[in-house]
């Protein structure tokens, strides 16, 4: 079975970590017996952010779009950036697949001369699958729902919802990350939608008499690792990976810092990731006097980022509008338990899988407080949920199992 991989979010040279996930369905799709090539929609305008922020920012972003390689190879996987302008995100962003059709259908006839791809996988209906569906091959199409699609896209302007259901309707099966996305995104048109689960690897785990056991097999496309020890920690720690947004809500973990602070005199709390909320987050650290116990570490490569996760106590994302949320269980296979927002599809969804994983209300500082006290109180509940939190996730959110419920459903596609 031959693969044509599309997607906006994909690492490149000036951005490793975007759209790292789809990068990882891709090498667990291959593992469970796929053949795949990666399309990238790779949109030379810089982002408003940096365009608001003055030439010299602007520049720079310019010259990193345009130093991309037109191809190159990710863990064995073939990939091509395909170069395509459009609009201003704003309210345009639903026509985006219009703009991004013509270079990639030329992309696709290209590809498709060399190799004969059964199947198309569009990451989320906008702009990818839109650009396909356009691009007119005939080759059956899977769409991904990650959340941007039903969330954002289509309940922002009857445009967005029209161009939402004429895609996720077009497609042979939909595979969403949660079953609450799965339910969106039939109520926006989708016929044959799958839950399929994002994963996490599991790193090497301590047996009781000390040796190291591999419990899962190493990223596949590096070597295997090496054993990890238990780890040290010097004071408990809360760590957050994720961009600084508002809806991630790092600033309800840096108030409930300064809440606990007396109680817990060595806690600190690491936040990995960057984006517009960080001088605001720096600032009320600062106001709240914790600013010395919270470290900015920026956005890590993603092997660092999950590494440094892992060494700390705690996960806490109370953020609200997530779909899925690959971060909490590449931290809970660490055996680090994770503190998410109920009501949210994806925590929702992990908690019920499992143990590891705390659920607090949406915004409610207080109880998001005494949840973290009641484990960094507590040593042997924390190393009984730490020990459960690795079992949920080996269990049920491996990339292996992302891997083989992913070529399922293109087997069912193509049928």
């Amino acid at each position: 079975m031959k693969v044509a991989v599309v997607a906006e979010f994909y690492p490149r040279r000036g951005d490793p970590v975007l759209g790292i996930w789809a990068h990882r369905q891709a090498l667990a799709a291959r593992e469970a017996g796929a053949e795949v090539r990666v399309l990238v929609l790779h949109r030379l305008v810089p982002p408003q952010s940096a365009l608001s922020a003055g030439p010299a920012p602007s520049a720079r972003a310019m010259c990193a779009l345009l130093s991309q390689p037109h191809r190159e190879a990710r863990d064995g996987i073939e990939v091509a950036y395909v170069r395509y302008l459009s609009p201003p995100r704003g309210r345009a962003y639903h026509a985006w697949g219009a703009w991004a059709a013509p270079a990639l259908a030329l992309a696709l006839r290209a590809l498709r001369r060399g190799f004969r791809f059964d199947l198309i996988h569009a990451h989320n209906a906008i702009p990818a699958g839109d650009a396909v569906r356009r691009a007119r091959l005939r080759a059956p199409l899977a769409i991904s729902v990650h959340g941007g699609d039903v969330l954002y896209t289509a309940p922002r302007s009857p445009a967005g919802r029209r161009a939402v259901e004429r895609n996720l309707s077009a497609a042979a099966v939909v595979l969403a990350n949660s079953h609450g996305i799965a339910e969106l995104a039939r109520s926006y048109g989708a016929r044959d939608t799958r839950v399929v689960h994002l994963g996490s690897d599991l790193p090497f785990a301590r047996s009781h008499a000390g040796s190291d056991l591999p419990l899962a097999r190493s990223h596949p496309g590096g070597d295997r690792p090496r054993p990890t020890h238990p780890r040290e920690r010097r004071g408990a720690s809360l760590v957050t990976v994720g961009h600084l947004v508002a809806r991630k809500r790092h600033a309800d973990v840096i108030r409930a810092l300064a809440v606990l602070a007396p109680r817990h005199p060595t806690l600190r709390y690491a936040i990995v990731g960057d984006g517009p909320e960080r001088v605001a987050l720096e600032g009320l650290a600062a106001r709240l006097r914790v600013g010395e116990r919270v470290d900015f570490h920026g956005q890590l490569p993603h092997e660092q980022a999950i590494a440094l996760a892992r060494e700390c106590t705690l996960f806490a994302m109370p953020s609200t509008e997530e779909a899925f949320g690959v971060a909490y269980v590449e931290a809970m296979a660490g055996g680090v338990p994770a503190i998410g927002c109920r009501g949210e599809p994806g925590p929702e969804e992990i908690a019920a899988a499992g143990d590891g994983f705390v659920l607090v209300p949406p915004g409610d500082i207080e109880r998001l407080t005494q949840r973290i006290d009641e484990l960094l109180s507590d040593p042997q509940r924390l190393r009984e949920v730490s020990r459960r939190a690795r079992e949920t996730v080996a269990a049920h959110f491996t990339w292996e199992q992302c891997g083989q419920r992913t070529v399922a459903a293109y087997r069912d596609a193509l049928r």
